[in-house]
């Protein structure tokens, strides 16, 4: 999350936290997250209230060209090393998610869904 790794901090003010829908699969790589790269609390969504929001969305192949994925992959994997993760591609990972902004009274204001692949 690169605007919450901004020194001028332009979330501050704002409660943060992130959620994840299971745990036990890659608990390794959910703390490296964490540590590097989204240090706000995280949460375990047990009923996918989050998920079902987004529409759980999966990951879909965008090609069927093996050289057009494989390029797809190593754009990924250099996306990845550069933000200094493992990304190892244990767990399930196929599951879309994003962002919700909530007003002060718990009340949703904006959303946006995770477009794979982009910052």
């Amino acid at each position: 999350m690169d605007l919450a790794a901004q020194e001028d901090k332009p979330l501050d003010g704002f409660g943060i936290f992130g959620t994840i829908k299971e745990t036990a699969v890659d608990d390794e790589g959910l703390v490296e997250f964490y540590e590097k790269s989204f240090t706000f609390p995280i949460y375990k969504d047990e009923n996918l209230t989050f998920y079902e929001f987004f529409g759980k969305k999966k990951l879909g192949l965008t090609s069927y060209n093996p050289l057009r994925l494989y390029r797809g992959y190593k754009k990924m994997m250099k996306r990845i090393n550069a933000k200094g993760l493992s990304g190892n591609l244990v767990g399930e990972g196929m599951v879309q998610g994003g962002i919700i902004v909530f007003d002060k009274n718990g009340q949703p204001n904006f959303a946006y869904v995770e477009d794979t692949g982009k910052e």
